[in-house]
Parts: C-alpha cells; structure tokens; sequence
C-alpha cells in the first residue's frame, strides 16, 4: 500500500524546476501562502496505532514522504530528528523522498543508518544535473534515482551514468506549463538502456511535442499517455 506521508508542508523555490510548482499553485487557489513551511497534524502518520495496540498502517506500507515540501528544508532540521526515529521504528515499511537539496542529505542523516529510507534528487535541465549529479551520486545511498521532471530540455548525462540506479522523466502539468519534447524523453530512454540503467516515463505533462506536432494532454491521462509512449519502460 502506497501513503502520501507530508509531515510539514511549505517550502522555497529553488531552482527553474519550481516555477510553476503545483504546491503553490494549490495553495495560492485558496489563499494560503507556500513559503510559510510548518509541521502538518499528519506529523506521526507513521506511528499512529489502532484501538487495539497495532499500527494503523501494516508493514509494507510504502510512505511517499514530504510531497508537499522538501525533506531537507533548513526549517525542519528539528522536526527531521522526530521523522528519522519514526523511520527506524517503522523498518518494516519503506520511505520515498525527492529533494532538490542532496547538498543538505549528510548534514541531517546518515543513510546507511535508514536502509528503508530512498532518497531521489530532481534535476529538471542540464544545467541542474551538472550541479547536482556530482554531489547527489557521491552519497552513499541505498539507491541513486535522478528525477527529470518536469524534464526542460535535452540532458546528457554521460558523465554520471555509470553512477546512477534509476531514472525518471516526467513533464509538466497546469495550465501554465513548458513543452516537453518526447526526443527528449527518448533520448534519456537510449542513454539508461545503453547502460542497463531503469528508466521510468512518468507523465507526459499538459503539452507534449511528438515528431514536431503539438499535444495538450488532459491531466486525467497525462499518466497513462506516458506508460502507453513504449512498449516497455526498461
């Protein structure tokens, strides 16, 4: 079973993925303003037991951790230590956060101590692999994921592939968004199979470009348009 675990909420732009980032988009649409990050009443999710002593999420429950923030915001390193020891009591679940801040991972926890916790980085243009692979890739993580979404341009990411685990490319939804191009999806598709790398399209976003002609995409099938774009993921 899959959970959505946001145990605060809020968070800063911080790069050109962010721009039209569907946090603030929900929040500005009922006056609420993203930047103010504090801890949410679904703080414990994790730990929260039934009448009768057990916890109300089975093991296996798979947390799909801080979606509405960034695991590494500077605001939360208080908060982090109650989360991290969450993590540990629940070593029979798995924890899943994306961050745009792998220069921040060793300063709050030490990886190896959460082998349940998966820690993927977003690198939305060529620019913000170059910046992050570097330091994202050195870590010692269980598992390395490079994030490509909403995927802005072509990347090359030759000089770090041999280092990476897993791929996902995704485009962007809302109604103000940027083009992306399906060669470039593919092009990240040849890029992971040469190296035996997983790869995984997530969504096509509201606008795709496919053989030079333009699609709006629905956001109800922006998912299943992307797992229908091959035969396979790899």
């Amino acid at each position: 079973m899959e959970v959505t675990y946001n145990c605060w909420h809020g968070c800063h732009k911080k790069s050109e993925g962010c721009l039209h980032c569907y946090v603030y988009r929900r929040d500005e649409s009922i006056g609420k303003d993203s930047s103010y990050v504090y801890k949410t009443k679904n703080f414990d999710l994790p730990v929260r037991k039934k009448k009768d002593g057990s916890y109300k999420y089975e093991a296996g429950t798979e947390f799909m951790l801080c979606f509405s923030s960034d695991f590494f915001i500077e605001e939360a390193d208080e908060w982090r230590k109650d989360v991290l020891r969450m993590i540990r009591e629940r070593s029979d679940c798995s924890f899943f956060c994306i961050t745009k801040r792998p220069e921040r991972i060793l300063n709050c926890l030490d990886p190896q101590e959460y082998p349940n916790l998966d820690i993927a980085c977003t690198m939305e243009n060529q620019k913000r692999f170059d910046e992050r692979a570097p330091i994202y890739l050195n870590i010692g993580l269980n598992k390395k994921t490079v994030v490509i979404e909403p995927m802005l341009e072509a990347v090359d990411m030759s000089a770090y592939i041999d280092k990476i685990d897993a791929v996902t490319v995704g485009g962007e939804s809302g109604e103000e968004v940027r083009i992306l191009d399906f060669e470039w999806v593919k092009d990240i598709r040849s890029q992971c199979k040469e190296k035996g790398v997983a790869f995984h399209f997530h969504q096509t976003g509201a606008r795709i470009r496919v053989n030079g002609r333009l699609y709006d995409i629905p956001r109800n099938k922006q998912h299943s348009q992307a797992a229908k774009a091959f035969k396979d993921q790899y």
